[in-house]
């Protein structure tokens, strides 16, 4: 096991995928990879347009997606904006501060071909790329200070929990995919995680590992509908933080949920137009530490149109995701009573702090715009952009002393999507 962490550990470095965490948007998961997934709103489950999104997606289309049907390898990077804000209100004042403003370069590479040659029943696929990221750091603005509260004597207490977080994750997934017939393929995918997380005491990482399997069914020329299931993935980050102040790191199970996500795709107008729905669920409510932390399940919806201009050569695409935020609200709650996260027992100020200000994935509606040249019948160049919109989360309770106290953060996101695809 020890030599297998280290390959999967190379690999996500190499890639720099797991040095620095963005946020995500379908709670800290990512809508989709690659720019022509993420400028389709995400869209892939049935009728994928590359590689890195076909074993993202759905790994039983690398059979009957034609792009994918011959080899194949993308290579594509993200660059991520996020904009997160908080404040926490007092009785007597209000603080406000803004997250050290990053851009975060999450490259992604994936390859599809056929096993036995182009008449072969079989594909196998294989793709690295960030999948989850969230993160906030708020160190040195209004909310970090470590002697807010005072209780006699050398006493002191901060203002806030979650002044710092960092969590990304990194995959990589070999795919195998067969076609039982011409209309109807399987396939599976191995995720190997390789996560890290900081909470302001150093960087901790973990492996995991769960499965994917999917479908893909044409029941008629110009329909195609996907169906795929991830399995749950946990990882445990020993010595993390010191949740209940014993002066000890303790450790904090973070489990990616399982999923289910179902598509159908359209092609129309000579192939030139292609229409997908995507819907998916996200079981954050039974996943290990999100469930702790009250976040709720999740149902994503996400719609992408693409479009030949020019047959074959130039393509816009268009989109649109929304996935209802997961992280639920808590009012009236009692800053001095204890809350216990995993066998450590916390404060509720803090646990309400750190949910709040330190993991705000909130945002719920995502426009995408894109755009693809194939300059070569081999070679396409995809552009995309993304954009979240902004939204929040508030609660309120009481602090130490049983004077009322509000938490709020608001996020919003952008992104910038390029991808080289090479069809050889």
């Amino acid at each position: 096991m020890q030599a297998v962490s280290k390959q999967i550990s190379a690999v996500a470095l190499g890639l720099g995928l797991c040095t620095t965490a963005g946020h995500a948007t379908n709670g800290d998961m990512f809508i989709g990879i690659g720019p022509v997934s993420r400028s389709m709103g995400g869209t892939g489950v049935a009728s994928p347009q590359d590689a890195v999104s076909a074993v993202f997606s759905n790994p039983a289309a690398m059979c009957l997606s034609d792009v994918c049907s011959q080899p194949q390898l993308d290579a594509a990077l993200t660059i991520f904006m996020p904009e997160p804000s908080t404040s926490i209100n007092f009785d007597g004042g209000s603080y406000r501060a803004k997250s050290e403003e990053s851009n975060y370069y999450i490259p992604a590479i994936g390859v599809s071909f056929p096993i036995g040659g182009a008449t072969s029943r079989w594909r196998m696929g294989f793709a690295a790329y960030g999948i989850s990221g969230l993160g906030v750091d708020y160190r040195d603005s209004a909310i970090d200070n470590d002697s807010f509260f005072y209780f006699g004597g050398d006493m002191y207490a901060p203002m806030a929990a979650g002044v710092y977080t960092d969590l990304a994750i990194a995959k990589v997934a070999p795919s195998l995919a067969y076609a039982i017939t011409p209309d109807l393929s399987l396939g599976a995918s191995l995720h190997c995680d390789y996560a890290t997380l900081d909470l302001g005491d150093g960087k901790k990482n973990d492996l995991g590992f769960g499965i994917q399997l999917g479908m893909v069914w044409k029941p008629m020329k110009d329909v195609t509908v996907g169906l795929t299931y991830i399995s749950p993935q946990s990882t445990t980050f020993d010595n993390v933080t010191d949740f209940d102040g014993d002066g000890s790191g303790d450790s904090l199970e973070l489990e990616i949920p399982q999923q289910v996500a179902v598509g159908v795709a359209w092609t129309g107008l000579d192939d030139r137009l292609l229409v997908e729905l995507d819907g998916r669920w996200l079981n954050w409510s039974n996943a290990a530490g999100y469930d702790e932390f009250d976040w709720t399940d999740q149902w994503v919806v996400g719609l992408g149109v693409q479009y030949a201009i020019v047959p074959k050569k130039v393509f816009l695409r268009a989109g649109y995701n929304f996935g209802n935020n997961p992280v639920n609200e808590h009012n009236g709650w009692t800053g001095g009573s204890m809350t216990t996260v995993q066998g450590k027992s916390m404060p509720t100020y803090y646990y309400e702090a750190f949910r709040t200000v330190g993991f705000p994935a909130v945002v719920e509606h995502h426009m995408t715009l894109g755009v693809g040249w194939a300059v070569r019948d081999d070679l396409v160049l995809n552009i995309g952009w993304m954009h979240a919109f902004n939204n929040s989360i508030s609660g309120w309770g009481t602090d130490f002393y049983g004077n009322k106290v509000s938490y709020k953060s608001e996020l919003y996101e952008d992104s910038i999507e390029l991808g080289l695809t090479w069809r050889y």
